[in-house]
Order: C-alpha cells, then structure tokens, then sequence
C-alpha cells in the first residue's frame, strides 16, 4: 500500500533513526543511495545525521526509489491561535519570507518586537509536534506561560526537574543537547529562541541529532565573537528577515536616545593606572605580542603564564581594567542619573559582579548576578514589574530571556566591546507604552582604554572585547 512516506508494496529500503543518527537498512554497500550517507563499517550499515532526514528524504523521493520511513516518529496537529493579536506587517513579512525559504531559516528582530509571535505563527502553519529551546529556565517558564494561552494542546517540559512531552514542548539548550539523542525524531518542527547560543560546541549536537525539516531560529543578534554563527546557516537554514531596532522605534518600539557620559580618574586612579599600563606595554613591547584579534589575545595568555614578568603583566591588565570600570566618578555619575531618573525604571548593568554589589550596597538596590538564586531573582523582577522597586543592578545575567516590559532607562556603567551585549542591553528598554522615550547611558571613563570598548560597541562589531584593552592606552 503506497503511502505519503513511501511506498511498502516494493520497497527494499527503510530509513530508521538511531541514537541521533539515521540509518538506511536494505542497502548494499555499493548501492545508489541519498548524499548524506556514509558507510558505517563498524555495523555494515548507511549512516547519515539525523539532521540530513529532509535532504535524504527528498533524494529518495525525487528518484522514486521504494523506501520505508521508519524515523519519524512526529505527529501532525491543527495548532490554531487563540490570541486575536494582529500581527505586525514586519511579522507577516517575516514569516512570508521564511516560508518562501521552505519553512527553514533564521529571522533577526530586536527584543521588544514580538518575536514569540513571530514564532508562534510558525507553530500554526507547520502543525507538527514542535520543540521551542531556550537559553533559560526563565525563558522556558515564560515560554510555557505563552504557549498556553495561545494553543489548547498540550504543552510539555524539559528541564528544571521535568520531562515531560507533549505536542508543544519547550526546554533548555543544555536539556535538548542531553536527551536529543533519545528524541530526536519526536519532533518535525524545532525552534530554536536566542539561536546565537546553538553553534556552542555542544549545543550545535541538540541540532545535528533531531530530524526535524522544519526550523525556525530567533535572534536579536545573531553574530558571535567567534565567527561560529555561520553554522546556523546547516543547523537552522539561512538568516531570511532582518530588522534593527532602529528600524522600528518610534512605531512598533519606543522611540530611544543613546547617551554618552564622560568620567574622569582621580589623581591617585590616574597615576595607578598608568602605572599599570606601563608594566603592561612593556611586558608586549619585549615578547613581541601585537594585539588587534583574539589570536593576540591567546599569545598574551600563554606568554604571560611562562614567567613572573609574564604574571605581573597579567597581573597589571587586570588592575588597569578594574581601575577603569569601577572608578568612584562612575559611583557619583550614578546619583545624578538616578536623581534624574527617580520616577523611571532603571536597570543598572556593570561588566563585573563586584561593581554590582558595591552598588547594592551603597545605594540599597536589589543586586541580580548568576549567583543570585532562581526564587530570589524572580521576587526582585516581579517586584520591579509593580514598581515596588524602581531600580536593579545586574551585570549580564539580564541581557536576556527576562520579561521588564516597563523598564525605560538603561545605565551601562561598564560592559564588553561586543555590540551583542550592546544591542541586547538596549533591547532591555525598548517594549512600547504611549509617550514612552528610552534612554541608554554609557558610562564611560576618560581617556583609558574603555573609550575604544565603547566605539566598538556602537560600530556594532562583535571582536572580542580583549583586544581593546592592551594597544594605546
């Protein structure tokens, strides 16, 4: 009997899926057989991976070769929204232009401009059992949130203590990656939320092992200091639909202003600093290190690992850096912002959790790091969300996968060169309420080597933050 995968009446080839592979039975080792597939001598077998079921599929369809699909183990469903939400037309744009791409592909919105929704209508006209991944426990909470309101299916978990399938099911990158081996075949369409974190090393394998045809990848900023986000292209397909923040202010986001904030050292920091620096110029000047790239950078690292002028050199770069961004003047820059800013939500984001505690302190301001626990971080946001406190300072933890829609003012004391971090700061600010205007201030400490960290972040240039520290200044 034919059927939509294959034809059993003469079909000699069964495509299977094993352990995060597929494998092809009933073919010989010389037998014309879909690209993707290597000879396994190990079980006599074709191999290929999972990834590669669309291509391998399609190749055994387009030569009208006989075959069984025994991989897919995903099921069909009529996922219709409940929202009576109107997409934006840069949605429909977005969504257009990804299914004209063979519903596979990458769209790049900034934070504040409806991406669940975007992907929420790609749930709708796939209408496979679907797998949402995310960076955070946070985020998969608040994705379950969203996608029971929207579907009446029934919505799993994969992480944080659950493991639970369902038609719609969400996890974490690092929860997909351990147990896509196992379920791989389980969903046609994946999608994969903040898809700059997928060509980690390891997570890239959460996608190489799921069979799904269908992807869909969202991102604010997609491009990665090491140049590993030209793997989305294989693992998601190509970036389809683009918009920047400044595209969309003032009509679908708020409307925003970027403020720069000069401080300067103190006669004792000044002269530490350069200090430091000297000890630091040095020690390059005589190994012969040329900074400008990350590869400058790691010849640093293992030379200064080699000898004591090599740790003391070290020793002077962290110093330098520490003198820079955690200058008083930066302390006192912040009371006038927050006496300006009183009535405002303000997010506070430092470069390092010690400048974040310092400010908690002398401020009496909630602090959010990564050492801050789950149950405590969601009291402070919730708190923040009802304006029973009206400022959080944090270092990066909340340059993503958090939910403050009223936030309107963003103080960036000190951070990296990486324009990621820049736009995702930003996008902090940007959700839309009548009248609002946001603003982001950058902090930054005159004449150091901070000053070029600041130029690369507004040239949108993701290099590694490293280099800006040791040439010049």
């Amino acid at each position: 009997m034919a059927t939509k995968y294959g034809d059993s009446r003469r079909a000699t080839l069964v495509v299977r899926f094993e352990a995060g592979t597929l494998l092809l039975d009933g073919a010989a080792a010389d037998a014309a057989i879909p690209s993707a597939f290597v000879w396994d001598r190990r079980v006599a077998r074709w191999r290929a991976p999972a990834l590669a079921y669309r291509e391998a599929i399609t190749e055994l369809h387009r030569q009208q070769v006989p075959f069984l699909d025994r991989a897919r183990a995903y099921d069909e469903f009529n996922f219709e929204l409940k929202s009576s939400v109107e997409p934006r037309p840069y949605q429909r744009e977005a969504i257009a232009a990804w299914k004209r791409a063979g519903r596979r592909g990458v769209i790049v919105l900034p934070t504040g401009a409806g991406k669940s929704l975007v992907a929420q209508l790609a749930i709708a006209d796939v209408c496979r059992s679907t797998l949402i991944v995310v960076p955070t426990i946070d985020l998969m909470n608040q994705w379950y949130d969203i996608l029971s309101s929207s579907f009446a299916a029934e919505i799993g978990l994969l992480g944080g203590g659950y493991f639970e399938v369902g038609a719609l099911t969400v996890t974490t990158y690092a929860s997909a990656f351990r147990h896509m081996e196992r379920l791989g075949n389980r969903f046609g369409f994946l999608i994969f939320d903040e898809c700059h974190h997928l060509p980690g090393s390891a997570y890239r394998h959460a996608a190489e092992m799921a069979i799904a045809p269908f992807r869909l990848g969202l991102t604010a900023t997609p491009e990665r200091s090491d140049g590993a986000e030209r793997l989305l292209a294989r693992l998601i397909g190509p970036t389809v639909f683009r918009r920047e923040a400044r595209h969309l202010a003032g009509e679908y986001l708020a409307d925003y202003r970027l403020v720069r904030v000069d401080v300067e050292l103190t006669a004792e920091e000044r002269a530490q600093y350069e200090r430091e620096r000297a000890i630091l110029r040095g020690f390059l000047e005589s190994e012969g290190i040329a900074f400008g790239s990350l590869e400058g950078w790691h010849h640093f690292v293992a030379a200064s690992a080699r000898s004591e002028r090599g740790r003391r050199a070290m020793l002077a770069y962290r110093e330098a850096k520490r003198i820079a961004l955690g200058t008083e003047a930066k302390l006192r820059a912040l009371v006038e912002l927050l006496r300006r800013h009183r009535n405002d939500r303000v997010l506070i984001f430092t470069a390092e959790n010690e400048m974040v505690y310092r400010i908690a302190e002398r401020f009496l301001i909630p602090a959010i790091t990564h050492e801050t626990p789950v149950k405590e971080r969601r009291l402070w946001i919730e708190a923040f969300n009802r304006g029973d406190v009206t400022a959080i300072a944090t270092s990066k933890v909340l340059n993503e996968g958090v939910n403050i829609p009223d936030a309107s003012v963003a103080i960036v004391l000190s951070g990296s060169g990486s324009s990621r971090e820049h736009i995702q700061r930003l996008g902090r600010i940007l959700r839309p309420r009548p009248g609002k205007e946001a603003v982001l201030y950058e902090v930054v400490s005159r004449d150091t080597a901070e000053e070029s960290i600041s130029r690369r972040r507004q040239g949108h240039r993701d290099d590694d933050w490293r280099a800006d520290w040791l040439p010049g200044r």
